[in-house]
């Protein structure tokens, strides 16, 4: 194959309405911001990438903007005529460059990806090893901060048959409040569905030791992130007859490693932001099936281009035991695709064509591009 040279970049912001305010621990977010950044080749070939991240920088260190930043100041210059087709080899190039920023570096991963998969005329999921499943298992967050709100909207999503297992996001109220929250919710779904929880380490360890199990009493079956400490998890662990997951304190293969040697989680959530990428986000995966970890497709409320790559890497796990929660595009109200994706029957279909598999609507995108700052670098 002949290699082809990486032209010019582009970025942008990408400011897009919600259904609903979305609530969590740490912030409420009534909008989501996407960052995407185009990476144009010599051979023709243009991949797509975004950064995404949830409430600004409530959640962490990173935010659209500072990815923007990232990539137009340290990142494009960098890239400027290498080989497009050498990923993983330019990208290990690139975190020598540039420490951490594991959300800017996965954008860029993904749309070198999108372009490869182009360029071979195969989906993102072979580049990955191939996918073992067309459709993923998604889960919908109830987010509303309201039990009959929360229970409406459950059961709508029932109706139409888009979501049957749901995530309720808790831990900005008193413990009793939260419980009842659940406990109600859970009794109005009966065995209609599944209920877990998001605490976005908003508990300490005496307070998730005493919630968890109420929540087990309750019917929830998997308890995300209650606190922040990972010794502290990893103390929580086995002491409770419901599933506890780690999130936050996941950041790539080294963290992954050190709560796997510690006990330290019974299910990882993956997130391809988070890692650092689609190949980071893959060791993360495969250390945890080493040392007998569950597996969850999570998420960063994404908008398209970000759940779908991370749809490919999910459809090539030989474990996927807790499912996925790639409903970020449904957050959104502005459709950006040219072709909308197929979620229906609870699942969401892992798109077939080159690359990610998804075309961009640019006369739509144009409407919500913040004003003079797109930026390209040749």
């Amino acid at each position: 194959m002949t290699s082809a040279t990486i032209e010019r970049i582009e970025t942008r912001l990408v400011d897009l309405p919600t259904i609903r305010p979305h609530k969590l621990s740490v912030a409420t977010m009534y909008g989501q911001t996407l960052m995407l950044v185009k990476v144009y080749c010599s051979d023709g070939v243009t991949g797509i990438g975004e950064g995404t991240t949830i409430a600004g920088m409530a959640y962490g260190p990173e935010s659209p903007e500072a990815m923007k930043l990232a990539i137009d100041a340290y990142f494009a210059p960098a890239m400027i005529g290498q080989d497009a087709t050498r990923i993983q080899a330019l990208m290990a190039h690139l975190g020598k460059l540039v420490k951490v920023n594991h959300f800017a570096k996965c954008a860029l991963e993904t749309a070198l990806l999108d372009a490869q998969g182009k360029r071979l005329g195969v989906p993102v999921s072979e580049l990955l090893g191939g996918r073992r499943r067309e459709r993923l298992p998604v889960a919908w967050t109830l987010a509303s901060g309201d039990t009959a709100k929360d229970i409406a909207e459950a059961e709508a999503m029932l109706e139409v048959r888009r979501h049957k297992i749901f995530k309720l996001k808790i831990g900005a109220k008193d413990l009793k409040t939260d419980i009842k929250h659940v406990a109600e919710i859970r009794k109005a779904m009966g065995e209609r569905a599944a209920v877990r929880v998001d605490v976005n380490m908003a508990w300490s360890e005496t307070q998730a030791a005493w919630a968890i199990p109420a929540l087990a009493d309750a019917g929830c079956e998997l308890v995300e992130q209650p606190v922040a400490s990972p010794a502290a998890l990893a103390r929580l662990m086995r002491r409770f007859p419901v599933a506890l997951m780690a999130d936050e304190i996941l950041q790539g293969p080294e963290s992954a490693f050190e709560i796997a040697k510690n006990e330290g989680a019974d299910v990882f959530a993956i997130k391809i932001e988070q890692s650092g990428g689609l190949f980071a986000a893959q060791r993360v995966a495969t250390i945890a099936d080493a040392a007998g970890i569950e597996l969850y497709g999570g998420t960063m409320l994404e908008g398209a281009f970000s759940t779908v790559a991370s749809a490919h890497l999910f459809a090539s796990f030989a474990n996927l035991q807790w499912g996925t929660e790639l409903f970020g595009p449904l957050l959104i109200t502005e459709e950006i695709l040219t072709t909308p994706l197929d979620y229906s029957d609870f699942e969401l279909t892992v798109p077939n064509g080159p690359g990610l598999g998804i075309e961009l609507d640019e006369a739509k995108v144009k409407r919500f591009t913040r004003d003079g700052l797109m930026k390209v670098t040749k």
